[in-house]
């Protein structure tokens, strides 16, 4: 199992496999987030207090939860990349930070939208809502890093150093609800409280998101492998293959 793990570690066996795996989890993203929106927007029960307004959840609750995920996903890829000195770990930080800003993003969006006719307003600097525009902020540093240097290498610790220095802010945003009194709901409750016709569509839009951010990942990841190797036999063997077609 370590010698197929290690295997990865090259570029060209790296770069395949995600293209072998990318086809599978498009088709799950794409299967799970219709299931999940279409019961949710479509056939789930109106909140007997928010009405319909409360659907939103099934595209801000997903990209919360995932928006805090993935950030933890790239702190372990930094660990591992800054420990074993894995280049392609460095890419895989590069791949997803993107990927997690839009999803923070729309969280702090879709909330906004749903705060509106909950609380009376747009934003407040609750503890939940600040420190997941902290989070964003992170994203956007650990992407700005990334290119503000010319050596991948160079760019590729500076990002996994501030990936791991961010980590704290991760059980910030986690347990915000319960350290402070704020507006926010504490959402780990609501996946319980909330009818069974309300969950079992927010449950298949979260594994939903999660099977998006792979596919991007992944797809992603093979973009900055050819870019990182763009000078190697095997990439110049893809691009004039490519270029026959």
């Amino acid at each position: 199992m370590w010698k197929k793990l290690h295997q990865l570690a090259i570029p060209v066996n790296l770069y395949r496999f995600c293209g072998w795996l990318t086809p599978w989890f498009i088709v799950l993203s794409v299967v799970f987030l219709a299931l999940g929106w279409g019961w949710g927007f479509g056939f789930a029960p109106a909140d007997y207090q928010q009405s319909d307004s409360y659907r939103i959840m099934y595209i801000h609750v997903p990209a919360a939860m995932w928006s805090m995920g993935i950030y933890m996903t790239m702190a372990i890829v930094a660990f591992i990349g800054l420990i074993w000195q894995m280049k392609v770990a460095e890419l895989a930080i590069a791949a997803m930070a993107p990927i997690g800003a839009v999803f923070t993003f729309i969280a702090l969006v879709t909330g906004a939208t749903w705060g509106k006719p909950m609380w009376g307003a747009w934003w407040v600097w609750d503890a939940r809502l600040t420190s997941e525009l902290i989070l964003l902020f992170l994203y956007m540093g650990i992407i700005a890093l990334w290119h503000a240097f010319d050596d991948r290498r160079t760019a590729g610790k500076a990002a996994a150093i501030l990936v791991l220095i961010g980590v704290v802010n991760i059980p910030i945003i986690h347990y915000s609800v319960e350290w402070w009194n704020t507006l926010h709901q504490p959402s780990t409750r609501m996946q319980q409280s909330i009818n069974p016709a309300m969950r079992t569509p927010l449950r298949l839009a979260i594994l939903g998101y999660l099977f998006l951010f792979i596919s991007l990942t992944l797809v992603r990841l093979r973009n900055q492998l050819l870019i990182l190797e763009r000078n190697r036999p095997w990439v110049l063997d893809i691009v004039n293959k490519k270029g026959r077609k």
